[in-house]
């Protein structure tokens, strides 16, 4: 039996039979459905175990109480929580956490791991044999380690990973626990670890360590969990895979790996160094390098733990359901693609539990089961179009055309009705498709690369056609309907993974490149700008998309450049020869994204908005306007088009089109002539409203609801813009003269 007695403020251990006493306590409760030897390894850390329970009913009984449980709802399912006061010792980090995953090679990626990759098991349902030979899922996950080594350097890796991607912060979050202890609980899940590798036997033929561990994971709450840690001098492979015996005031290199041992041993040791140093100075001194002073107030933090579940096989996304709405609603600023991913699995997940994507579809598409595991994938496909496959199908999901599901990503996602879509929602999407399309490569890449749609092709949906990707790079030379699905939905993200283009090639300061003794040009660019460079030279661009398809089916070597006819060369492929090869167009309008095949499920068509034109072809603030196309409704006057001046008017240049070396233009008189433009053309738009009122019908109606609403949000866009001009103006121009 363990004692419970202390004279300090970390506590030990309950005695064993108290520990048990919880144990069937928690089994008895309704609702939960935790395995026992899940409970079992956390009771050590539970403090105070008594004050959960109930009173003893009248055949003996006992129950956790009430008034610790709670139940969780997300858009995936429930989870009943139990609120415990735990040892600020307990819990793990989790290596899959969403902010860490893409430091070890993806499941999404069908390419072999290389050399200097490590990879992490699939997360599973936890399930057991019971009575009868039966089968039972429980309110746990499961993986499998190759051996302790790659466990122990797993966790030591997913500490390192939260250390650097902890977000930003406007305070310090160790020196905040040090100073206020943990005022916001964690939400751990119990997970069970097989280690495959058998471990090795003592002379008299024991085993040197367990072949399978329990950890209770942050599923919210990571960096504290690792902060904690990290104050303690403990990480969370010695909570999960043993204790050196250093680190509990021991010698030598035993491992004690029963907690119910070095946690007493621990909390005994920091006691007595807590004691000893306030009875030199009192109170003890929080700037104290003393790990028992600096952790005082850590020795007992609220934790949630995930004690049940209805649907036990989707533990694992309803858990990260809640925690994924932060990176919606964030108090913290993520990265962009670890941000992106889980706003994506958020939406997978939305759909599974809806039942309107297959569960092994949104595993496969959320990047935690490798694409091979879809049915029907073609014989013989390669990583290119295992890779392909998977991101045209996470773009059908991200902009669907189904209404329902048109409904649960704006749940998912707090966006505003399809007819109101703004072009940053639209391009959050974008974001979204292209950080999960990632996953399936080497290296993440900026997530803005994909924001190159128009706003009115994706408001209703986006459908590509079902070609395989080994037909459309066959017939794209000669097929335009092939070229622009390659160009639109595949060659951004093709160069960015091989760094030829990035989306933030704004600034002109290290873009000087020498390419085979020539000085490149120092480009500003979009990316839909070197798209549109690509659809000005088809045959060559065809080449880099053949070439950079071959690349990723041999390893994901590095490309080479290609001839004029398209056909591979010697050299590799890199930034500065694509800018030469595909120059920057300028003042070339983007395309529109390609029209779905007759034979496909294509979107219905969205009736074109009225845009108003600020000014010598602007457009709404984030978003290019698309080529001009056909209206449709009532309306028979002319489509509205900017107003443009006249070819012996001064047509100043758009500020990324001006030359690195010419003197800069007169800002202020652009402006002005601007503004005069401006006034002009709303000028024109009234007497346009004016001839659709005449032309109307008495009682009836000249503009579609669609066609009124799209005009009004332009006009407001408008408005809101002049407002601000305005205040700008008054704080660039000279004082006024004093009397």
């Amino acid at each position: 039996m363990v004692e419970n007695a202390q004279a300090g403020p970390f506590p030990r251990p309950a005695s064993l039979e108290m520990q048990h006493e919880w144990v069937e306590a928690g089994l008895n409760t309704p609702g939960v459905n935790a395995p026992r030897e899940a409970l079992l390894s956390f009771a050590p850390f539970v403090v105070d175990p008594e004050s959960m329970l109930t009173e003893r009913d009248q055949v003996g009984m006992r129950m956790w109480r009430p008034d610790v449980l709670r139940l969780l709802h997300t858009d995936a399912g429930e989870m009943l929580i139990a609120v415990v006061r735990m040892h600020g010792v307990g819990g793990s980090v989790w290596e899959h956490n969403e902010r860490i995953s893409s430091l070890w090679h993806s499941p999404a990626n069908p390419a072999p791991v290389r050399e200097d990759e490590s990879s992490l098991s699939a997360v599973r349902p936890y399930v057991q044999q019971v009575a009868g030979g039966s089968t039972q899922e429980f309110a746990a996950v499961e993986s499998v380690a190759e051996n302790r080594e790659s466990l122990v350097a797993n966790l030591e890796k997913a500490a390192s990973g939260l250390r650097e991607r902890e977000g930003h912060r406007a305070y310090d979050l160790r020196q905040d626990l040090i100073l206020n202890g943990q005022l916001e609980p964690g939400l751990y899940v119990a997970q069970h670890i097989l280690i495959k590798e058998a471990p090795l036997q003592t002379g008299d033929g024991r085993p040197l360590h367990p072949a399978e561990h329990w950890q209770w994971m942050a599923v919210r709450g990571n960096n504290r969990t690792q902060r904690r840690h990290d104050i303690f001098r403990i990480s969370s492979a010695d909570v999960v895979a043993g204790v050196p015996v250093k680190k509990i005031g021991g010698s030598g290199e035993d491992v004690v790996f029963d907690p119910n041992d070095w946690l007493r041993r621990l909390s005994d040791l920091l006691n007595e160094e807590y004691a000893s140093l306030s009875a030199a100075t009192s109170p003890a001194d929080p700037d104290d390098d003393s790990r028992a002073v600096q952790a005082a107030r850590l020795a007992v933090v609220e934790s949630h733990l995930v004690v049940g579940t209805s649907v036990p096989r989707r533990l694992y996304r309803i858990a990260q359901m809640s925690n994924r709405r932060d990176h919606v609603h964030m108090p913290l600023e993520f990265t962009p693609n670890d941000r992106g991913r889980a706003l994506g699995r958020s939406v997978l997940g939305m759909y599974a539990a809806e039942g309107v994507l297959d569960e092994r579809v949104a595993e496969v598409l959320s990047g935690g089961v490798p694409i091979a595991g879809l049915p029907g994938l073609p014989t013989g496909a390669t990583v290119s179009e295992l890779r392909d496959i998977r991101s045209m199908m996470l773009l059908r999901e991200l902009f669907p055309v189904e209404r329902r599901k048109r409904l649960l990503i704006r749940r998912a996602l707090s966006e505003a009705p399809p007819s109101q879509l703004s072009a940053p929602e639209a391009n959050r999407r974008a974001r979204v498709w292209s950080a999960m399309t990632s996953e399936s490569f080497p290296s993440p890449w900026n997530p803005r690369i994909a924001e190159v749609f128009q706003l009115g092709d994706v408001r209703d949906g986006l459908n590509p056609s079902d070609r395989r990707l080994p037909e459309l790079l066959a017939q794209a030379d000669t097929d335009d309907e092939a070229f622009e699905e390659l160009i639109s939905f595949r060659a951004a993200h093709w160069l960015a993974a091989f760094d030829i283009i990035d989306a933030d090639r704004g600034s002109l300061t290290g873009q000087k490149t020498d390419d085979d003794g020539t000085k490149a040009d120092r480009v500003r660019r979009t990316v839909k700008n070197n798209l549109m460079a690509m659809r000005k030279n088809r045959r060559k661009a065809v080449g880099v998309l053949r070439e950079l398809a071959a690349a990723m089916d041999e390893g994901d070597r590095r490309p080479r450049k290609v001839s004029a006819t398209g056909e591979p060369l010697l050299e590799p492929m890199n930034r500065a020869w694509f800018n030469r090869e595909f120059p920057k167009e300028a003042g070339t309008r983007g395309r529109g994204v390609p029209k779905p095949r007759a034979n496909s499920a294509a979107p219905r068509p969205t009736v074109q908005s009225v845009r108003l034109a600020v000014g010598n072809g602007a457009t709404v603030p984030g978003e290019e306007r698309p080529a001009p196309a056909a209206k449709s409704g009532p309306v028979r006057s002319p489509e509205i088009v900017p107003t443009r001046p006249a070819p012996d008017e001064v047509q100043p240049q758009s500020l990324e089109s001006v030359p690195a070396t010419d003197p800069a233009p007169d800002l202020a008189v652009n402006l002005e002539q601007q503004v005069g433009r401006l006034v002009h053309d709303v000028g024109r738009c009234q007497e346009l409203a004016a001839s659709l009122a005449v032309q109307a019908k008495p009682g009836g109606r000249s503009l579609t609801r669609d066609q009124a609403d799209s005009i009004a949000l332009g006009l407001m866009t408008a408005e809101v813009e002049i407002r601000r001009l305005r205040a700008k103006l008054e704080g660039l121009a000279e004082p006024l003269a004093g009397p």
